[in-house]
């Protein structure tokens, strides 16, 4: 069982190809931590985020999910993300943990208020909407239909 050097030098250059290509998917696949300041925010409800999730402005990924924390005092999740340092966040902005469909990754949505005033490293978003399943969302259509029917009456 003698080794052909063509057979070792075709195995290196598939190694390459195959290294070179994982670096090319994670490079594309935009996977990597956004590299910014941080800030946090406070949820009843976190419904499955998780941390490297995105975090987005109008759809835009601007920032990554860098940790969890549930707060033992008042059982809420404190959520620590980072932004890119190019992104300037009035202090009123809205953030709220949201889904990409119904069965899809959930995610961080940033609402961008009207403010002059700017979010800096370390703050603490101050309105937050806590996530919504779908059985929260169905629970109100049909607390809404009842609700209406008996004012009618």
């Amino acid at each position: 069982m003698r080794k052909k050097p063509v057979e070792t030098i075709m195995g290196l250059v598939v190694l390459v190809i195959a290294v070179l290509f994982l670096a090319f998917a994670y490079r594309v696949s935009d996977l990597q931590v956004v590299k910014g300041y941080a800030l946090s925010a406070e949820f009843m409800k976190v419904g499955g985020l998780s941390i490297g999730s995105d975090v987005r402005i109008n759809g835009i990924k601007v920032g990554t999910v860098t940790s969890q924390k549930l707060n033992n005092e008042d059982y809420t999740v404190d959520v620590t993300f980072s932004i890119a340092g190019d992104v300037k966040l009035p202090k009123d902005s809205t953030v709220a943990i949201v889904g990409d469909g119904l069965m899809g990754d959930k995610f961080v949505k940033i609402e961008p208020g009207i403010s002059s005033e700017y979010l800096q490293d370390g703050d603490v978003f101050a309105k937050t909407k806590d996530f919504k399943t779908l059985e929260d969302m169905v629970g109100e259509i049909i607390f809404m239909v009842t609700d209406s029917g008996e004012k009618n009456d």
